[in-house]
């Protein structure tokens, strides 16, 4: 249950070039000079959006990236799917058969598989496929512009208090959702 640097630049290169592209192309040098993101790694990430339709290239004078849709359609769970990043706490228990499985050895030493089947083991699974599940849900009703907005309004309110600290919180408490 991790999210990589690579689902972290990715929504950071969406959300700039959702803040800076006032419709017009954005250079991914831009981006990269903005964010201190690698050249080469935005122009991989962004071959791998391109591919998964939530940004268009614009080739030529003035070309650049653009976002395919509106900021509102463009879920974070939309970026983190094209670049890969899966952070399900139960990826290593879903749709795999050997979950649940252990390899145990027998009087000779060779390899044996023992199915899994207690209840603690049956209860995490369960318990993380549901943690996998809110998370998915929350990731897939966040969209770019959800935070575009967030981080203006924080912005601005930061401007005025004099605070560098912005309100971290995007939506009411998730623990609100399973009680």
């Amino acid at each position: 249950m991790r999210l990589t640097s690579k689902g972290r630049y990715a929504v950071r290169a969406m959300l700039d070039l959702t803040f800076h592209s006032n419709g017009n192309p954005v250079r991914l040098q831009e981006i990269s000079t903005r964010q201190s993101i690698s050249l080469h790694y935005l122009e991989q990430l962004f071959r791998k959006l391109r591919t998964g339709k939530v940004v268009k290239s614009v080739r030529g004078p003035g070309g650049g990236y653009v976002l395919s849709r509106s900021m509102d359609e463009i879920t974070v769970k939309d970026v983190l799917d094209c670049v890969g990043e899966n952070i399900n706490p139960a990826r290593d228990i879903l749709n795999v058969p050997s979950s649940g499985i252990e390899i145990m050895k027998d009087e000779q030493g060779n390899d044996i598989n023992a199915i899994v089947d207690t209840r603690e083991f049956n209860l995490t699974k369960s318990y993380f496929e549901n943690l996998g599940q809110i998370m998915m849900d929350y990731l897939a009703t966040t969209s770019l512009g959800d935070l575009s907005r967030k981080t203006s309004g924080a912005s601005e309110s930061a401007e005025a208090t004099g605070s560098n600290n912005a309100d971290s919180s995007i939506r009411a408490n998730i623990g609100e959702m399973n009680q």
